[in-house]
């Protein structure tokens, strides 16, 4: 796992290009601490830089940049290619002593495999998470490229004269001619999502690339030519048209196989490798996989809180003895999740507002302690059907969808005429009769929830409010017009007649990628630990496309198949509770410790300076949130995260951007 950056500019011979490019890849120093390289072509006016951690083939023969055995391309390359053994016996088989590896590392077999086969045929056999730069010496382009799902980042544009690139926002704003206006329209999209989506970034004129995409380039001023190598969508309806037509024991088989292959090709690594665990469906049966493939206790790493507010702890500790894992636990206080606030803008490089951020932060710096590789959970519940809202949406739907949407309206007023809190002492005095597969996190707020979409006009406008904190954020952001993404461009979407399969492929391609991945990868990658991905191996990906929805989601429980496959290692009595994720009382906080922070970065008059948002608007909302009448912590947390992010560039964008995260 690395950092990857770059230079490309008409300027031919501009001094100090190789040292604006290693002062580049300095502010992501983060990402690798091991080391550095930098290679350029003053007459083409191009420079390459690279921070490694070293995972992989440890020695200096792994060093980037790196040179193709003919010496036509060069490459900078971020993440993992899990097959370059297996590619490298067809390498060798097919063209024997002709072809001479110097080392082991990953990266020379994607060089002499593009050399080879070229650069598509190459990327289409790459299995991992990959986004790297390509720099060919005789037809000088560059080609930029990302995997399939998204898993690693990369963001290029333009600074000054000059095409850059880098893993993190923080490169391309350490280039001397990056201005940095901020993107109102993405600004939108930040208060509809809670993050901002690719192809936009939080700065005008700086892109996302999208995943499973080569975009090749021919001047340095040029748009450049985008390839898609591997479509979602058509992963998608293919699977649907060639659907899985065993039993349901020969799924578990097939789906076991395939996950134990995908998870043992993420044990390889020449650095210690663990896990995190939190004794859920996803993380349970990573763990279980690993542990029977390895001849020795795996590492694994979860977080608690004495006040029951970060609990997975328990039952992680549970399924950690079960299996039998080196397992460790930190139970965090309060103040632990607090001093990580200050450091957010800095460990995620653009406006980033989900709360699970924060104890993501915390169990990647335990895991860290101990190793340099952590296999993660992350894309069970987009594969396999495992969020709430999966079932629920399409139940209440159906319910409610023939009833006229004035009479839903008036319903969804009624249901927030109690505060969410009076809902929820209402539920607790009902949890003590109802049996706990009932009982949910924060009954209240999944009520008000639920009455500001009841009037939706079709299910897909039910999912957007879903997904949607601020409904209507063009209001809010002065300014701006909200772009269209996957979720409002039904032209994009695939053919599926079944709404919760549209549900789960647009989960694919926008909240996974830009939420879930972005989440794990800025912050594993702050404290340098490699966060890997098993359950997103696009084989497996295909495959979960290839099963009839009955096998996701069965009499109401969601991830029925991956269940099963799950209780072939661990006894369902330690995994089966209601979903609850990460919680965090980020709402009690901005009424106590964290109050006098928020009202400083909410002052009425410092909003109309700046004059990003409407600052009546947000007035209302915080002072309904101080009331204690609403909580409307996750349409705050959105512009607490923007007005902190702002704060922390304004005062000199460029050298705050130059220097590495500082975390912990």
């Amino acid at each position: 796992m690395c950092g990857i950056t770059g230079i490309w500019t008409t300027r031919s011979a501009e001094q100090g290009l190789s040292a604006t490019a290693q002062r580049m890849a300095q502010a992501i120093r983060h990402r690798g601490p091991d080391d550095g390289g930098c290679w350029s072509d003053l007459t083409a006016g191009v420079a390459l830089a690279h921070r490694r951690l070293s995972i992989v083939d440890l020695s200096p023969l792994g060093r980037q940049p790196m040179l193709s055995p003919s010496e036509r391309y060069v490459i900078v390359f971020n993440g993992e290619v899990y097959n370059h053994r297996e590619l490298r016996r067809q390498l060798l088989k097919e063209f024997g002593t002709a072809l001479q590896f110097r080392g082991h590392s990953d990266t020379e077999v994607m060089l002499a495999a593009i050399d080879a086969w070229g650069l598509e045929r190459a990327v289409k056999r790459f299995v991992g998470m990959f986004a790297f730069a390509l720099w060919d010496r005789v037809e000088r382009e560059l080609h930029l490229v990302r995997d399939r799902l998204g898993i690693k980042p990369l963001y290029y544009g333009r600074a000054g004269g000059a095409l850059v690139f880098g893993s993190e926002l923080k490169a391309l704003t350490a280039h001397p001619d990056f201005t940095g206006e901020v993107s109102r329209d993405a600004l939108a999209l930040l208060l509809r999502f809670n993050y901002v989506p690719a192809p936009y970034s939080i700065y005008t004129g700086i892109s996302k690339l999208l995943p499973a995409t080569i975009l090749t380039l021919r001047s340095p001023s040029s748009q450049g030519d985008a390839q898609v190598f591997w479509s979602a969508r058509e992963a998608v309806e293919r699977g649907r048209r060639d659907p899985f037509s065993g039993s349901d024991e020969e799924a578990v088989e097939e789906l076991d196989r395939r996950l134990r292959d995908a998870v043992g090709l993420r044990m390889l690594a020449d650095v210690p490798v663990g896990a995190f665990l939190s004794g859920g469906i996803d993380s349970s049966t990573v763990v279980a996989l690993m542990q029977a493939q390895s001849n020795r206790p795996v590492k694994t790493f979860s977080i608690g809180s004495s006040d029951g507010q970060l609990d997975e702890a328990p039952f992680a500790k549970k399924v950690a003895k079960h299996l039998g894992t080196d397992h460790t636990e930190l139970y965090a206080t309060a103040q632990d999740a607090l001093d990580v606030i200050p450091h957010l803008a800095t460990i995620y490089d653009e406006p980033f507002a989900d709360s699970s951020q924060i104890p993501t932060c915390l169990v990647s710096r335990l895991a860290r302690q101990e190793v340099t590789v952590a296999l993660s959970g992350d894309g069970g519940d987009e594969v396999f059907a495992g969020y709430n809202r999966h079932v629920w949406v399409p139940a209440i739907w159906k319910k409610v969808g023939w009833i006229p949407p004035s009479v839903r309206h008036a319903g969804g007023q009624a249901l927030t005429m109690m505060s969410p809190e009076a809902w929820n002492r209402g539920f607790d005095r009902l949890g003590q009769v109802l049996p706990k597969t009932l009982s949910h996190r924060s009954p209240g707020d999944k009520l008000h929830k639920l009455a500001g979409i009841l009037s939706a006009s079709s299910p897909e406008a039910m999912y957007l409010g879903v997904s949607s904190q601020w409904p209507t954020p063009e209001r809010i952001v002065v300014g701006s017009v909200e772009p269209q993404t996957p979720l409002t461009d039904t032209a994009a979407q695939p053919d599926l007649d079944d709404f919760t399969e549209r549900m789960l492929y647009l989960d694919l391609v926008t909240y996974l990628p830009d939420d879930i991945l972005t989440k794990v990868d800025r912050a594993s990658m702050a404290v340098s630990l490699e966060a890997r991905v098993p359950l997103l191996d696009h084989r497996v990906v295909e495959f979960g496309w290839r099963l009839p929805l009955s096998m996701k989601i069965r009499r109401g429980r969601s991830k029925w198949l991956l269940r099963r496959v799950l209780e072939q290692y661990v006894p369902a009595r330690l995994v089966e509770r209601p979903k609850a994720g990460f919680g965090l009382p980020i709402a009690t906080w901005l009424r106590g410790p964290l109050r006098d922070w928020a009202n400083a970065l909410l002052d009425r008059r410092r909003l109309a300076e700046e004059g990003f948002f409407q600052p009546q608007a947000v007035n209302q909302k915080w002072a309904e949130h101080l009331s204690g009448r609403r909580n409307w912590q996750s349409h705050l947390w959105g512009l607490l995260m923007f007005q902190s992010w702002h704060e922390a560039m304004k005062p000199d964008l460029a050298a705050d951007s130059a220097a590495s995260v500082r975390w912990p």
